[in-house]
């Protein structure tokens, strides 16, 4: 199908969707175009605002519910998913590097050429991985992520994805950026290009980030360039001002510089 018959096969009510007995076919068809990257969970529009495509996200739901849990054998033991969304498998042409050790690209994902994915690495279905990024270590990207071009997951980092609802726009990670160790993106929050998150930061939707280079508080939204760090801030209420108690509150401390970029550079040589 080609992707205007694919949003108005899965345009339809949930209700005739379950019914419909070329749904296996249809699925199929997503899952290929999800994987050469002609179909998005979001997509930039000119103006650098992401817009969702709903109905991509709803077709990825619908997978979910009309697949039956089913055994894969794999070493060193099987596991137990959904039928239509197996491990995706990759051939050399592909140009993806996965190294060995327990790293898993569920199909449906796009991962562009260049990608480096360290082990364990997760990406899960409806991500948009694009090309010289590297997923390192116990990284994840969540279903429906949007991540940019030569952007560096650092180990342990979380990239939530937001599935559901269908309306809300995921974590979009742009071209550059770097997300440092265990840090965190949760709740539709958009990092702009070449944004540094230091290790340990976390972003959700009501985060509230603190720019001391520009006296303002932001959320939901990292501007582009900006150097985040965590902090902290005074939790309010007497019982918090006697204890001396804190509040986690992420900072911009400045933007980025040409010591940012060196000390954030992706070593070629390990590509």
């Amino acid at each position: 199908m080609a992707n205007t018959r694919l949003a108005d096969w899965f345009g339809r009510p949930d209700e005739e969707l379950l019914r419909d007995a070329s749904w296996p076919a249809a699925h199929e068809d997503l899952l290929g175009e999800l994987e050469a990257g002609r179909v998005r969970a979001a997509e930039r529009g000119a103006d650098g605002i992401w817009v969702t495509i709903e109905w991509v996200k709803r077709a990825i739901l619908l997978g979910f519910r009309r697949s039956g849990i089913v055994r894969f054998d794999a070493e060193p033991a099987p596991f137990f998913d959904k039928a239509g969304y197996p491990p995706r498998s990759f051939a050399i042409d592909d140009g993806v590097r996965i190294v060995p050790g327990g790293t898993s690209i569920r199909s449906g994902s796009f991962v562009a050429k260049g990608v480096v994915a360290m082990p364990p690495a997760y990406v899960n279905v409806g991500a948009y991985v694009d090309t010289g990024t590297m997923i390192d270590s116990h990284a994840l990207v969540g279903s429906c992520a949007q991540i940019g071009k030569d952007v560096h997951l650092s180990a342990g980092a979380q990239i939530g994805g937001v599935l559901e609802p269908v309306n809300r726009t995921p974590v979009v990670i742009e071209d550059g950026a770097f997300v440092g160790g265990l840090a965190g993106v949760f709740e539709g929050v958009i990092v702009r290009e070449r944004v540094v998150l230091a290790a340990g930061v976390v972003l959700t939707a009501a985060t509230v980030v603190y720019d001391l280079v520009h006296g303002c508080e932001r959320r939901g939204e990292i501007p582009a360039g900006a150097v985040v760090i965590p902090g902290t801030r005074p939790a309010r209420g007497d019982y918090a001002s006697s204890h001396g108690l804190q509040i986690a509150a992420p900072l911009i401390v400045k933007y980025r510089d040409d010591r940012t970029d060196a000390s954030t550079a992706l070593e070629a040589a390990l590509r």
